[in-house]
């Protein structure tokens, strides 16, 4: 299955970013996938879903919750053996 994946730095661990995402994904609607903490400080992001609301939700990746500073936000197409029902945190 086709997916996006988003790539998101700067400050963006404890701050609430993954909750968020799960309630602007929720918003969004039709989105599934998930969010993770990686180990360099930064978060992925893998989503799948319409064009239009995927790019609603990069556009949301960019802003953040109010205590999180994004730095970057890269997006590239990947292909994943895993399908998700609905949008989730993975550890």
């Amino acid at each position: 299955m086709k997916y996006k994946q988003i790539l998101i730095t700067g400050k963006v661990q404890e701050v609430g970013f993954r909750e968020f995402l799960i309630k602007e994904s929720s918003i969004i609607g039709g989105l599934a996938g998930y969010a993770k903490n990686l180990k360099d400080g930064s978060i992925e992001v893998v989503a799948s879903g319409a064009d239009e609301k995927i790019k609603k939700l990069i556009e949301r990746c960019k802003k953040g919750p109010f205590l999180a500073s994004v730095k970057s936000v890269d997006v590239q197409d990947v292909e994943m053996d895993e399908n998700y029902d609905s949008f989730v945190v993975r550890l």
